[in-house]
């Protein structure tokens, strides 16, 4: 492992059993029947013992959107032409995106990394960090280098170190690239060994025809590259994509802060999957927004121990669902900080009062 990567996952630590204590016990003393706020009493329990802090306030959010293509484009498994990702992240620097929209609602800033795109683009908001101009086809052989791969993570990480200084302490992961879902199905198979078949979905809606297609290109990367579940870099750079590797190291860079991530659909969860195979402690640092349309997505929320917040049926990716995530977390925050307790309320036996 790179030597500056391993710093960084050294970094990580677990989650504050005091803070989350504390936390339990204020909540406790709120003048709500005990546990009638449901996962949003757990939510902040986590939040605090993510941060440190009995009351956390995330004044500043971030979604962090990681772009790249993907080799694999040529074996035809996305119902989208390859053109559509530098034209989609125009449409993000122009405000007109969905999670655009959203990110509004929330108070979210959005942040735009060209972390492997094909092509060549030129925005005053556009952050370049090109590793290469998009993977090779893994059908063929490695998506990547092993090099590439670490420089992937690490410009994760780099974008984080640059957001923290700023004031950003809660982010989002959001996903940009045509043909990622492949990529993300082959990495979760690779480190699960979750048959192809149950992992990979429709995507940007393909026939039935050619989702069987996809299984079997999906497939032929596997046999092609044989990843190795230990070695979670190797898989990475054999079946992987820069965005997936960039979304992981924001993960990581984020756990190492002890800031909380909120995770998008299919493709941030396989990056999630991802940076806890290199750091299992990444894992407590998670919280899961919501249950994607896409076939495989509940699977990986399963295998990462995390329960989703929101079921939209949603398969739009870009943070739209972790998003809408930060509204819940906004709002287990507010409980905590503005809720009176039964003694600041002047209000007696607590322990007695029911719910209709």
């Amino acid at each position: 492992m790179n030597e500056l990567l391993k710093q960084y996952v050294e970094r990580i630590q677990p989650l504050d059993e005091t803070a989350s204590k504390e936390a339990a016990a204020h909540i406790a003393n709120l003048t709500v029947p005990p546990g009638s706020l449901g996962k949003l009493e757990s939510l902040a329990i986590r939040l605090a013992g993510i941060t440190g802090e009995t009351k956390p306030l995330f004044e500043r959010k971030e979604v962090i959107i990681m772009a790249a293509d993907h080799g694999v484009c040529e074996e035809g498994v996305s119902a989208f032409p390859q053109e559509v990702t530098p034209q989609m992240i125009l449409n993000f620097l122009a405000g007109g995106a969905a999670v655009n929209v959203l990110s509004r609602q929330a108070g979210a800033d959005i942040v735009c990394v060209d972390i492997g795109v094909k092509s060549d683009l030129a925005h005053p908001q556009l952050v370049s960090r090109k590793v290469r101009y998009g993977t090779a086809n893994m059908a063929k052989g490695p998506a990547m280098s092993r090099e590439e791969a670490e420089q992937s993570i690490l410009t994760g990480i780099a974008v984080v170190e640059e957001a923290v200084a700023q004031g950003v302490r809660i982010f989002v992961t959001g996903e940009m690239g045509i043909g990622n879902t492949t990529a993300s199905s082959a990495v979760m198979c690779a480190l699960t060994g979750t048959p192809v078949k149950e992992a990979a979905g429709r995507g940007t809606g393909l026939t039935d025809e050619r989702l069987l297609h996809k299984i079997g290109v999906i497939e032929k990367a596997l046999a092609v590259n044989a990843p190795d579940a230990a070695d979670p870099i190797g898989v990475l750079a054999k079946v992987g994509g820069l965005e997936i590797g960039g979304l992981a190291g924001v993960i990581l860079g984020a756990a190492a802060h002890r800031c909380p991530v909120v995770i998008d659909g299919f493709i941030s969860s396989a990056a999630a999957l991802l940076a806890r195979a290199i750091s299992p402690l990444a894992a407590e640092y998670m919280i899961a927004s919501h249950a994607s349309h896409e076939q495989g997505h509940r699977l990986l929320l399963q295998e990462l121990g995390l329960a989703p917040m929101l079921d939209l049926d949603m398969r739009i990716g870009e943070g739209t669902g972790g998003v809408l995530g930060l509204t819940l977390v906004d709002a287990a925050c507010r409980i905590v900080r503005e809720m009176a307790t039964f003694e600041s309320a002047g209000i007696s036996g607590g322990e007695a009062v029911t719910s209709e």
